[in-house]
């Protein structure tokens, strides 16, 4: 069996980690958790980011299958659509995403053109679900608790697992999202940690804790089962999801959680132009 080549790439603003994942055996490659920049203060997109993984694909004259969402980011805006303008290929995402929209379209009061169906996504992977990259084989385990839809895209001996874990010296995921639930992610990380030891788990944030001076992106199940200060083996359920809850209520939400929402639900579309041809980012007054 393959093993894929991974690029990284790094956007600081808002901490993502950004992969190409490439067949060593063709050119076909995927493209998981991509950022749309966003002045939120000016209300404006830029396109640095995901330029930078245009070049790199073109570059090596790479074919993109895939463009994979692990969740609905509450931290980025999703550049999918432009990718797929430039570059082509599949999007993809849990298929529990329609709770995300039916609990987030309320939320915004999305109106009767928001399809709450996943329908803009052109494929809703299931637990189990396998899909191709050239030769590679992906298959999916969906790991919820800090969203409904959270999904891990195993693809050889490389996981890619959102934000269901960071770095062993940083923990673990929020549970206190709407839909979010310390014990299911207990249970998704147990899964996680039941891969091969020597699986390569790749971050989709890194935040640097406390004594460390660079950004990493990679470990292992091995490293997460040692050493994970949330989550390493002997925590049992009950000590995580009292950690999880007590930690959760002390946190601020991320700096760009309305108006990543409002994008990522739909696939990483704007909301549709108002009367006046203007699009517009909502900003719901004390709901959360």
């Amino acid at each position: 069996m393959s093993n894929p080549i991974v690029q990284h790439f790094f956007d600081e603003p808002t901490n993502t980690f950004s992969y190409v994942v490439r067949d060593p055996d063709s050119q076909a490659c995927a493209i998981l958790d991509s950022v749309l920049d966003f002045d939120y203060a000016a209300g404006k997109t830029d396109v640095r980011s995901a330029d930078e993984i245009i070049e790199y694909i073109r570059s090596n004259d790479l074919k993109v299958e895939w463009i994979l969402e692990t969740h609905v980011h509450a931290d980025h805006l999703s550049a999918a659509p432009y990718l797929h303008e430039k570059l082509g290929g599949k999007t993809g995402i849990g298929a529990h995403i329609r709770d995300v929209q039916e609990i987030f379209g309320k939320a915004f009061n999305a109106g009767t053109e928001f399809q709450r169906d996943g329908s803009q996504f052109d494929k809703l992977f299931k637990e189990g679900d396998t899909f191709a990259i050239g030769g590679l084989e992906g298959r999916v385990l969906h790991t919820p608790g800090h969203t409904p839809a959270c999904l891990t895209y195993v693809i050889g001996d490389a996981a890619f697992v959102g934000d269901t874990l960071f770095m062993p010296d940083f923990g673990t995921a929020r549970c206190d999202f709407p839909g979010g639930d310390a014990r299911t992610l207990y249970q998704s990380i147990q899964k996680v940690l039941s891969l091969p030891a020597e699986t390569r788990i790749f971050l989709c944030h890194d935040y640097k804790a406390p004594g460390r001076d660079e950004y990493q992106h990679m470990t292992t199940v091995a490293e997460q089962r040692a050493a994970n200060i949330h989550v390493h083996e002997g925590v049992s359920e009950e000590e995580f999801v009292k950690m999880r809850t007590e930690r959760d209520a002390t946190l601020d939400m991320p700096r760009l959680i309305l108006p990543s929402v409002q994008v990522n639900m739909r696939a990483g579309h704007m909301p549709p132009a108002e009367d006046n041809g203007q699009v517009y980012l909502k900003v719901p007054v004390n709901l959360f």
